[in-house]
């Protein structure tokens, strides 16, 4: 089998300012429980709130890339390994999985699915969502799946940013 190194366009841009790395069991509770920590650590250290349009693309790329991994890329009783990277100005999901054999895609042949399929639009996702994506083979037993959502550039000032918070307007204050 040919080896594939990581590419210019797989290795991230910059050195991650933080990272996380667990495995999870290939099953869909492991893939959710994925999701769900991938957008907790991308709201803890970029402070943004869940519902702000970056955590939501964190969401639904981290969903597709671990379901794809346990749904395509699992041998029974291999996990899969989500590693999260804080960048600069994006956030990088990379899930690896034991099945190089089965790689997807190059994002540039990514096709419509069938119309009747009830599958194969997860990775159209990725593309939409992802500011870049791709997959790196680094030996004959693994594959990572990486994908990189853009996120407000890093406050590297000392002072922490102001909590977020939603603020609504009632209505006005009169002076009497």
């Amino acid at each position: 089998m040919t080896h594939h190194h990581l590419t210019d366009e797989a290795k991230p841009l910059h050195a991650p300012a933080r990272q996380l790395t667990l495995r999870f069991s290939a099953t869909r509770r492991g893939a959710r429980l994925a999701r769900r920590l991938a957008v907790q650590q991308f709201t803890e250290w970029t402070d943004l709130p869940y519902d702000a349009d970056p955590a939501r693309a964190v969401a639904l790329v981290t969903a597709e890339l671990a379901s794809n991994a346990v749904r395509h890329g699992s041998l029974p009783g291999r996990d899969f390994r989500l590693a999260l990277l804080l960048l600069p100005d994006r956030f990088r999901v990379e899930v690896t999985d034991t099945r190089p054999e089965r790689r997807p895609p190059r994002p540039t042949n990514l096709g419509p699915p069938a119309v009747d399929a009830s599958s194969g639009r997860g990775l159209l996702l990725v593309e939409v969502y992802a500011d870049r994506w791709g997959c790196d083979v680094p030996d004959d037993y693994t594959k990572t799946v990486w994908a990189e959502v853009r996120h407000q550039p890093l406050n590297l000032s000392p002072h922490p940013r102001p909590v977020h918070a939603r603020t609504e307007a009632v209505g006005q204050v009169r002076e009497s």
